[in-house]
This record gives C-alpha cells, sequence and structure tokens, in this order.
C-alpha cells in the first residue's frame, strides 16, 4: 500500500540540519506514527512521503516555508528585564515558556544587556532551517478506530497548543465540534 490521505504511517526517522548536526531521531524500535493529512507532521514531510511504501527509505530535505516557516523579525523583541522571575540569572540561549493567544510557546533568550533589557525570540527553533531527513517507511495501513479516535479528541492540529491551526491542519471533515472546544481549526 502506497501513502496516501487518510492513512496510518509509520517511519523510522532521523533529523539533520544542513550543517550534519542531528536534532532528532525515532528512538531504536519506536518508529514515528501518524494519520496522514491530519497535521500532525510538517507538511514538507508529508508531501515527500506519499507515493512511498513500508520497507522504502529516502532522503528528505524539507525547506523552512514547507516546516517551521521563515525566521520571522516581528517575533525577536527587547523587553525589560523584570518581565522573568527576579532570582533568575539570565543568559543567552536560555528557555522559558509562556502563555500566548493560541496556547503556549517557547521563548529563548538571545541577548541580556547591562541596561535591563533583554532580547528574546519567539520563533520556532527550528524557524528558518533547511531540515533534512532520512527516513525509512515501517508501516502504511488504514488507521484503526484508537488512532482516529485520538484524532477527534485533539483533532490532529494543535488546537489550543500553539501549533498550527489553518486549513492545512487537516480536522477533517470540518465538523469542528470534533476539535473540541477553543479549537480555531478552519
Amino acid at each position: 500500500m502506497n501513502i496516501a490521505e487518510n492513512l496510518y504511517v509509520a517511519i523510522d526517522y532521523r533529523l539533520t540540519l544542513a550543517s550534519g548536526e542531528e536534532i532528532d531521531s525515532s528512538p531504536a524500535g519506536e518508529p514515528l506514527g501518524f494519520v496522514t493529512g491530519s497535521g500532525q507532521i510538517i507538511p514538507g514531510l508529508e508531501k515527500a512521503l506519499f507515493g512511498m511504501k513500508t520497507g522504502e527509505s529516502s532522503k528528505i530535505t524539507v525547506e523552512p516555508e514547507e516546516a517551521y516557516g521563515p525566521l520571522n523579525q516581528e517575533l525577536v523583541q527587547e523587553i525589560s528585564r523584570d518581565q522573568f522571575p527576579a532570582d533568575e540569572n539570565l543568559e543567552p540561549g536560555m528557555t522559558f515558556q509562556a502563555q500566548g493567544p493560541q496556547g503556549p510557546i517557547m521563548i529563548t533568550v538571545t541577548e541580556v544587556k547591562d541596561d535591563g533589557t533583554v532580547t528574546i525570540d519567539m520563533n520556532h527553533p527550528l524557524a528558518g532551517k533547511q531540515l533534512i531527513f532520512d527516513i525509512k517507511v515501517v508501516e502504511v495501513r488504514k488507521p484503526n478506530n484508537e488512532e482516529l479516535a485520538q484524532l477527534a479528541g485533539g483533532c490532529g492540529c494543535g488546537c489550543g497548543s500553539g501549533e498550527q491551526n489553518d486549513s492545512s491542519c487537516g480536522c477533517g471533515t470540518g465538523d469542528q465540534k470534533s476539535c473540541g472546544s477553543g479549537c480555531d481549526c478552519s
């Protein structure tokens, strides 16, 4: 069976940047499983998988626009040091979680200035980066009732979790009742 819309797919993967730095990989014997069309993986990877079948391997390069987007300079801001806990010794590279309009967001400290300001970056850590996946398709099949129920419970598009909530999120039927309260999937 070839990978197509609305199928359960499991892949072993290794994710690296163009520099060769490994970012993530599936643990041995624990492939990443998802239902296509549900917004559970980045669009560029999903598109590249379509047509593949169990046992096939591929090296897939995904550009930022099909992954976590380009860097958005509007998400790099200077804020007052007093926006952080007073006892926190701030250093570049530290990350904090904050509540955004669509749920939690990660904030990375990029600079701490002597004038009492802190430069933060609210872009996804992989925004603006080309992603390289070495994948092997482990399984392709119709999703079972449990996998479909998980999608209906959370819609599979990150409703209320700060993830992508647009027409590509694949809420499926357009019946937002299945997405749960507060879902703004269209």
